[in-house]
Formats: C-alpha cells, sequence, structure tokens
C-alpha cells in the first residue's frame, strides 16, 4: 500500500472533495467546501514530498512532470474510489491535488436534477454544455446523464477525458472512454477520429481551444448529440466565451452554426449548504426559437430574460435558483450573494423577501468544520532517503474517536460515504 493511500481512505471516510498536498504544510482536505488541515499528520518536506507522490505515479506521468513541471492522470483504489489527480511545482516543491471519484455514478434523481435536464438526456443530436467553475459538480453531473443514457437508450457512447473520472459499465449502450495522453493525443484528434467510429454520443471532457469547439459544433450539426464542458458561470457568458473563441471574421458564421446546434446549457454553482455539505444552484437555458434568433443575431444580452420567461419550459436563472435556497433554508444569504453574478438583481430579490445580506458579520452558525484527528506511524517505504526525515504515516483513527458529522442531504459525497460504511 502506497503511503499516500491512508489519506485516501480517510478523505472518503470523512466526505472531503479534495486533498491538497503542498510542500512544507500539512496535507489539506476541502471539507463541506472549506480548506482544513489533516490534524495529526505532519508537515511534508520537498524532498519527502516528491518521493510519496513519485510512489503512485505511471512512468509516462514521470516524465511529463519532469519535462514540463504538471501532469494530470487517474488514480484508482479497488473498492474505494478512483481520484482524478493533478501534479504541480510551485515555489515551495512539488505539490499535488486529488479530486475523489466515486465508485458508483450517482442518478439524476439522487441528485435531484430537475426534468428539464433529464430531458436534454433524449435529443437525437445537437450540443448540450454543463458548464461552471472548478470543483462545481460538472463531471457528476455529466457522469449522471451519461448514466441515464446508458439504461434507457441502446446508442454507442464514446468520451473523450482528460483523465477518465467515473467509469461506466455496458448497460443497454456500448460505451468507449478515451483517454487524452493514454489513447489519443487530444481532444481536437480524438473527437476528429469520432467522426468515423460510428458514434451517436460523444462526450468532451473540456472544450479547451478554438479549434476542439469548432469540431465539436460540427459534430452536433451532422446528426450527433455531443455533450461538452466549458469554464462559464451563466448560460448566456457560455454563449460569448464560444463566439469569442474565434476570430471577428467568423463569429457570424458560428452564431449561425450555434444557433441551429446548441440545445442546452445547465450552469451550476456549488454553495455551502446549512449546516454542512454542498448543494447546486442550477442556471438552466433550454433553446428555444427566441434564444436561437438571439444567439443568432448577436443579442445575448435578452437571453437571461427569455429565460425568465422560460419557467414553464424549465429554465431557471443563477439568481432564481439562489433565491429558491435562500427561501428554503439551505443556504445562508450571504453565501448565496458571494456565488452570484448579478449580485445587484440578487441583492434586490433579498430585499422583497424581507432578507438583509450582512456580508464579513458571524451569522451564528455552526464553527468552521475540521477534519478529524489522525493518529500516524513511522513510514517505511522500498527506497528510503536519506537526506531527509521519514514522514510519519496516518493511520486508521481509534476506534473510540468520535465520528465526524454527517454533510448535508444536498451533498453526494454524503450518500457515496454512507454506501460505502467505510
Amino acid at each position: 500500500m502506497a503511503w499516500i493511500d491512508s489519506l485516501f481512505k480517510r478523505m472518503v471516510e470523512v466526505g472531503a472533495s479534495d486533498l491538497h498536498m503542498t510542500s512544507t504544510l500539512q496535507p489539506m482536505f476541502r471539507l463541506h467546501g472549506d480548506m482544513v488541515p489533516v490534524d495529526g499528520c505532519p508537515v511534508i518536506s520537498p524532498t519527502q514530498m516528491k518521493q510519496i507522490l513519485m510512489e503512485i505515479c505511471p512512468a509516462e506521468n514521470k516524465r511529463q512532470y519532469d519535462t514540463d513541471h504538471d501532469t494530470d492522470f487517474a488514480y484508482e483504489i479497488p473498492g474505494l474510489a478512483r481520484f482524478r489527480v493533478n501534479f504541480f511545482r510551485d515555489l515551495r516543491g512539488a505539490g499535488a491535488v486529488f479530486r475523489v471519484i466515486p465508485e458508483e455514478i450517482l442518478t439524476l434523481e439522487q441528485l435531484e436534477l430537475p426534468q428539464s435536464v433529464k430531458d436534454l438526456c433524449y435529443l437525437s443530436k445537437g450540443l448540450v454544455l454543463v458548464t461552471g467553475p472548478t470543483g462545481s459538480g460538472k463531471s457528476t453531473t455529466l457522469a449522471a446523464m451519461v448514466d441515464h443514457i446508458n439504461k434507457n437508450r441502446a446508442d454507442h457512447i464514446i468520451t473523450i477525458e482528460d483523465p477518465v473520472e467515473f467509469v461506466h459499465k455496458d448497460h443497454k449502450c456500448l460505451i468507449n472512454q478515451r483517454e487524452v495522453g493514454n489513447h489519443t493525443n487530444s481532444f481536437k484528434r480524438a473527437l476528429r477520429a469520432a467522426l468515423r467510429e460510428d458514434p451517436d454520443i460523444v462526450l468532451v471532457g473540456e472544450m479547451r481551444d478554438l479549434e476542439t469547439i469548432e469540431i465539436a459544433i460540427e459534430t452536433a450539426e451532422t446528426g450527433h448529440l455531443v455533450f461538452g464542458t466549458l469554464h462559464t458561470t451563466t448560460a448566456p457568458s457560455t454563449v460569448d466565451r464560444i463566439i469569442d473563441q474565434f476570430p471577428s471574421d467568423r463569429q457570424e458564421q458560428i452564431r449561425t452554426m450555434l444557433a441551429s446546434s446548441l440545445k442546452g446549457v445547465v450552469a451550476q454553482t456549488l454553495c455551502k449548504k446549512k449546516p454542512k455539505g454542498r448543494v447546486a444552484a442550477l442556471e438552466i437555458m433550454i433553446v428555444n426559437s427566441a434564444i436561437s434568433s438571439q444567439i443568432r443575431e448577436g443579442k445575448t444580452h435578452q437571453i437571461a430574460s427569455t429565460m425568465q420567461m422560460g419557467v414553464k419550459l424549465g429554465m431557471c436563472t443563477l439568481n432564481d435558483s439562489l433565491e429558491r435556497l435562500v427561501k428554503n433554508g439551505l443556504v445562508e444569504p450571504d453565501e448565496a450573494y458571494i456565488k452570484a453574478v448579478d449580485k445587484e438583481g440578487f441583492s434586490s430579490k433579498m430585499a422583497g423577501l424581507g432578507i438583509q445580506v450582512k456580508l464579513g458579520q458571524d451569522p451564528g452558525g455552526p464553527p468552521r468544520p475540521q477534519a478529524a484527528p489522525m493518529p500516524h506511524q513511522e513510514l517505511n517505504l522500498a527506497h528510503q532517503m536519506d537526506a531527509e526525515p521519514q514522514a510519519p504515516l496516518p493511520s486508521e483513527p481509534a476506534a473510540n474517536q468520535e465520528p465526524m458529522a454527517a454533510p448535508g442531504m444536498g451533498d453526494p459525497f454524503e450518500r457515496f460515504k454512507n454506501r460505502r460504511k467505510i
């Protein structure tokens, strides 16, 4: 067992979403949205950190890390979870961030996603985008949508990811999952090849560059259903981001193509839930004839108004979603205000409810979550480092240790933890 495996087990046990490893600092969990140190785990020196990280790094990624100073891959502990891994270097030395990917794929119902999102899974062609900041749960939502298709349609699905995160089993669909770096050189190369592989549905893990975006739009126009992700926070900004990727002399053409191919955008933002956990605020845009015309004519500033009138179609703005979470007592008003993009509009909604946003004041809520203490023992690796003392190895919590409080009901990590019963 690798040294870091004990931290991964503890990570899943307490319901943390990420593990941050930084040289000269204690390891830290992201727990319910907050960064908390792993109590009892020591400060790790740069030399120790590199030794710890290289123990689980594939040979090809070691070469890439030595050359480029960062690398991405997936690491799996059978029976526990998969982890999305990024190694990097900074001023302190070697570092890494690990995102937990539960073995069990949550369903659309478990994620409490609305019917309008489920309806997007039954499209025969077009482009569907799931957007949001890093760590907002885009991969979890996409995995749930692919899983729903897998159980209800008989199609061929190709996923292009970096790295492969959720591993899908074949149910009614045939699923080919390709990893950039291992199975293909790039997203754009794999996407071009997908057109010759008889797909019905193509999932593009990240639409990173102009060429990838262009091929994805062309693929959607040629009669395929394409799912993709972008790092945008609202539906109108997603449209603008795609168009702005192209030179000005091509933007009119892209507007026309996007107006006919884009079918929906799900923009999600994770908020801290009361008292613990996290819950997603969703902005949902279903492209109807009005929105299609606004995209074609370059009037994206009018999309938000059209979305407010499209509630019957399942549309919802971010402010409306945040307001609903506050009214239902799931999110503090100041947390919702921080996550809002249109802060003036959100403040007006809160004023209408008689709620005052008080940023920077103690709301009197529960204290900041802390990771439970972790006893440790001495590190024992085959390759010892003579120049550095050995880092203590985190081990299992003591039998009489009080367990962590469960995350909130809206947190997918809670459901995963309860199912594993670790």
